[in-house]
């Protein structure tokens, strides 16, 4: 069973900046399709941006040109760095790796945007 350990959430001003960071326990990028997405209250659970094994990234309208979603081979890890932080992105963002087989979730980290 992969383990995912996120970091990097806190409070940042609007138009700040975060970057968020996400360990596996293992080597995942040849595996799985690895992604973070983000749940604020009262909503469901929407994606914000994801990386194929291939490299192919793939990234919400809402974050497009604010956000990068990228990955350390060599480290196991994926990281989502969060440029023009809004209060509307304020929300717990959670890392996941899947395939067809398996689905991982991070235990979540908590962004909160407000001045």
């Amino acid at each position: 069973q992969v383990q995912l350990v996120e970091s990097g959430g806190g409070l940042v001003q609007p138009g700040g900046s975060l970057r968020l960071s996400c360990a596996a326990s293992e080597s995942i990028f040849s595996t799985y399709v690895v992604g973070w997405y983000r749940q604020a209250p009262g909503n469901q659970r929407e994606l914000v941006a994801a990386i194929t094994r291939g490299g192919i990234i793939n990234t919400a309208d809402s974050v497009k040109g604010r956000f990068t979603i990228s990955r350390d081979n060599f480290k196991n890890t994926v990281y989502l760095q969060m440029n023009s932080l809004k209060p509307e992105d304020t929300a717990v963002y959670y890392c996941n790796v899947r395939n067809t087989k398996s689905n991982y979730w991070g235990q979540g980290t908590q962004v909160t945007v407000s001045s």
